[in-house]
């Protein structure tokens, strides 16, 4: 164990998380990434890869995008993090941006680091707001690690950490009637990924999110839509829920948010809720969140992602995809490859669990890198990054036709 790999892969297992680095050694897809750039990584030793799986959407715009990195330098040269005390032109501005792309009284913006920590925030809101207690999310879904947002997730994350707060049920997603059932007067609000990543990628039938709006309304419960993975221009339109006619009470956005440089996110709510937080503006408060860098970033971020050029790149790229992997899966049908997602928040669904796994190894050989749908391993979540060419997209398909050709062999 001499090389300066090895040396880092030790040091990791030593200090940060020797599960991971056994869990990497075990099936041997270790990757320790040094440089990137668009929607490459490379390891220590050069090793190339194509990123399709962006951290769930962090690098929709690539690997050190130039123009996000020249805005946060000049920005540098201003500000620094913030302090979260006293008022910050970098957070008005970026709030009123994304109050201009989200529906009409969408415009209360509350800045958090993390999609955890603003989940966590929505929930908090949610209760406070209505003074109701119970939250409903959906079986297999997931909304992140920490407190309120580890609560709604599904057994085996919270199962170690009893007891985890009460008043949290879950329901299976897009069945109607469940959530009809579940909903009653005493609900604060019914939180959902608008398309499901760890549950497989999983899209909402047609009307579903409509329904759900109408079932929180009636009960005067709100809906909260967590659009940390599908926003930013990830299904081929700036927000996901803009492919449903649905209009939630709150939307969380984090990761792409990012630009893959800084980490910020934010919780989102309607200003006929504003005075809960009016009148207690010291009630919640996040020392990092929306880090005036951070700001500058993500307005970098909202003004690549809106243009429509670029979201119809994405829409091209959904279809080019799409239709090539169909071919490549009616050309190994031993493979059951079935395709799934929106835009390019895509899903690979296999025959089975083990079919799923070793692809994931063979594209990793073969200079891929993704992985799979936790609650549903059969599924490789296939994330690639929004703005790469059509040539890189084809490579892609290239490589993905050899593995397809050894798995079958």
């Amino acid at each position: 164990m001499d090389s300066d790999r090895d040396k880092i892969i030790k040091t990791y297992a030593d200090h940060v998380y020797p599960g991971k680095v056994e869990f990497y050694q075990k099936y041997d897809i270790v990757l320790v990434p040094e440089k990137r750039e668009g929607c490459k990584i490379s390891d220590i030793y050069g090793k190339t890869f194509y990123n399709c799986h962006c951290n769930g959407g962090v690098f929709n715009l690539g690997h050190r995008n130039k123009e996000i990195i020249s805005a946060v330098t000049r920005a540098m040269e201003t500000y620094d993090i913030g302090n979260h005390h006293l008022i910050s032109k970098p957070k008005a501005d970026l709030a009123k941006m994304i109050a201009a792309t989200l529906p009409e009284g969408l415009n209360q913006v509350v800045y958090g680091v993390s999609g955890g920590e603003a989940i966590d925030l929505s929930i908090k809101l949610a209760r406070g707001i209505t003074r109701k207690k119970n939250i409903i999310s959906a079986k297999g879904g997931y909304h992140g690690h920490t407190g309120f947002a580890l609560a709604t997730g599904d057994k085996k994350f919270k199962e170690k950490f009893k007891p985890v707060p009460k008043g949290f049920k879950q329901i299976r997603f897009n069945r109607v009637e469940e959530i009809k059932k579940a909903v009653c007067p005493d609900t604060a609000a019914v939180i959902l990924e608008t398309i499901p990543a760890t549950m497989g990628i999983v899209t909402p039938d047609k009307h579903y999110l409509k329904a759900v709006q109408e079932i929180c309304r009636e009960n005067k419960s709100l809906l909260i839509l967590d659009e940390v993975q599908t926003g930013f221009g990830r299904t081929g339109k700036l927000w996901g829920f803009e492919n449903y006619d649905v209009t939630p009470d709150m939307v969380v956005l984090g990761k792409g948010m990012s630009g893959g440089i800084y980490p910020v996110s934010a919780t989102v709510y309607n200003e006929k809720y504003k005075n809960f937080l009016k009148e207690n503006p010291f009630l919640h408060i996040s020392t990092y969140g929306g880090s005036e860098i951070g700001c500058i970033a993500a307005m970098k971020v909202m003004e690549i992602s809106q243009k429509k050029q670029f979201l119809d790149h994405v829409l091209s790229l959904e279809k080019f995809f799409k239709q090539r992997l169909e071919l490549l899966g009616a050309a190994y049908p031993d493979l059951g490859l079935k395709v799934r997602g929106k835009g390019l928040m895509m899903g690979l669904e296999f025959k089975d669990e083990m079919t799923s796994l070793f692809l994931i190894k063979i594209l990793f050989d073969n200079g891929i890198y993704v992985v799979y749908s936790g609650n549903d391993p059969k599924v490789i979540q296939f994330l690639p990054v929004l703005n790469m060419s059509k040539i890189e997209a084809n490579d892609i398909l290239s490589i993905i036709e050899t593995s397809f050709k050894t798995m079958s062999g």
